[in-house]
């Protein structure tokens, strides 16, 4: 495109006599001419009778020229090819003067090129990493050695600013990497204390600065399923839970379901949880987002609930979690809850008011609910004996303890899943076990078949948001089970 008032030198060529308009210039008077392009009327014009208006316009903002396509062809004069290709430039101020340095006539005519100056980007260092695995009697010294680096920089470091003098305590299994420049000199030092903590050191002019770097995890979804042939640690290893994951299921039925005793084969399990990675690599399991539990034909679903006091409820909203646990230990029933049996040690009939859990000597035993400590001591025959009351008229008895967890003590509150002390065989008993009682106005209940009060479920606002959090992870569930069922 070309700019309206501009104005060139042109290269002419045959014919020896040129006509502009009505007059007529021979070759050597049109070489002391200068022309403009009239883009309107498409003629070359004389640029010496319009210099001073172009002159008024030089630096006012141009009209739009119309495309060079739109401009009328003529045979004569033969326009060089230099200047068509310049007329189809677009140019935006008006061009040096005619014979002035820089002006597109000089420049074509000079047919030579702009030299441009480039700034020149600068030279990243090269730096090389070598990397040592912490070994048990590895020290801080005998590393810098084998990185090539004397004491005096391995001083340096430790003496630096910020975190840097934490580099000092190092643990077996951690991972150092020193970086080293060609010249051989220390740039930085990594220390990987653990898959998202980092200790970074790094030069910083005539010292050395040290801060930790915190990486977060990525956290993925992911869904398994299985079915009961056995126990439910044996068939839930099988499809890949980890022992952690497995204890949370275990944990988050436990008010309904004993993992123990009501389990049967062909009960089915979808669970939906989450996995954390660094890097691509697998880090560890995260919590469980939802579960499915299928026992003898009944559905028991529970799903995740985020917040200050974050929980599983059903998907209508009600609390799994029960005011107290079906059993404050993990263990076997030795002996079930039976007013009619028949006592081990005396051998008369004597009503046994509560369970016993059979169990190896030590094994933590946890309050079935929460409440404040009533009696904590030894007591006749039941030998080490804690009582917790609740409200509501219940208390709940663990006996048979070897030890009293320390710090319980009457008076003391206790928090539901607590431990409270330590399963053994102390008082009138012919082996190691736990003996519960569960007690409602100080009537005798059967702990496995009394109803259990139920927590606080959510309502309104925060109902509408945990079925909107979790519309898909119950997909996820269902497609699981479907999923299992066409196999």
């Amino acid at each position: 495109m070309v700019a309206a008032g501009a104005s060139y030198s042109l290269a002419i060529t045959q014919p020896p006599e040129l006509s502009i308009g009505n007059e007529s210039f021979d070759i050597k008077e049109a070489e002391r001419k200068s022309f403009k392009l009239d883009i309107n009327s498409g003629e070359l014009v004389d640029a010496s009778e319009t210099k001073r208006s172009t002159d008024r316009v030089s630096n006012q903002v141009l009209p739009t020229p119309k495309p060079v396509e739109d401009v009328k062809q003529y045979d004569q004069p033969t326009v060089d090819p230099e200047f068509r290709s310049l007329a189809r430039s677009p140019i935006i101020a008006t061009p040096p003067a005619i014979g002035e340095e820089g002006s597109p006539v000089s420049e074509v005519a000079k047919n030579e090129p702009v030299a441009l100056t480039v700034p020149e980007t600068p030279k990243l260092e090269k730096v090389d990493f070598k990397s040592f695995v912490v070994k048990k009697g590895d020290t801080l010294s005998g590393l810098f050695k084998r990185a090539g680096l004397n004491d005096g920089i391995m001083y340096q470091v430790i003496h630096g600013k910020g975190e840097a003098t934490k580099i000092q305590r190092l643990y077996p299994g951690e991972t150092i990497s020193f970086g080293i420049t060609k010249e051989g000199k220390l740039d930085s030092i990594s220390l990987k204390r653990n898959p998202m903590k980092y200790l970074v050191i790094e030069k910083s002019d005539d010292t050395f600065e040290g801060k930790y770097e915190l990486k977060t995890p990525d956290v993925m979804e992911k869904t398994v399923s299985g079915v009961i042939e056995d126990s439910l640690y044996l068939s839930a290893k099988q499809v890949g839970l980890s022992d952690k994951t497995i204890m949370e299921l275990a944990g988050l039925f436990g008010w309904d379901i004993d993992f123990v005793y009501d389990i049967r084969r062909g009960d089915r399990f979808e669970v939906v949880f989450e996995e954390k990675y660094v890097d691509g690599e697998f880090l560890e399991t995260g919590r469980i987002l939802a579960a499915r539990f299928t026992n003898q034909g009944d559905q028991h679903i529970g799903l995740y609930h985020p917040g200050e006091d974050s929980d599983y409820y059903t998907p209508e909203g009600k609390s799994l979690k029960k005011a107290f646990l079906r059993t404050p230990i993990n263990a076997r029933v030795s002996s079930p809850f039976n007013l009619q049996r028949r006592h081990p040690v005396l051998d008369i009939v004597r009503p046994h008011e509560g369970i016993d859990y059979a169990a190896p000597v030590g094994t933590p035993i946890k309050a079935s609910g929460s409440g404040k400590v009533t009696f904590a001591g030894w007591k006749g025959g039941y030998g080490k004996t804690v009582i917790i009351s609740h409200g509501g008229n219940i208390t709940t008895l663990y006996a048979h303890m070897n030890d009293i967890k320390k710090g319980i003590k009457k008076g003391v509150k206790v928090k539901q899943g607590e431990t409270v002390g330590y399963l053994g065989s102390t008082g009138m008993v012919t082996g190691p076990h736990l003996h519960y009682e569960f007690r409602v106005a100080g009537v005798a209940k059967n702990p496995k078949t009394v109803k259990l009060p139920d927590a606080t479920p959510l309502k309104g606002t925060q109902l509408a948001e945990f079925r909107e959090k979790t519309r898909s992870w119950q997909q996820m569930l269902n497609t699981t089970m479907i999923a299992t069922n066409d196999n």
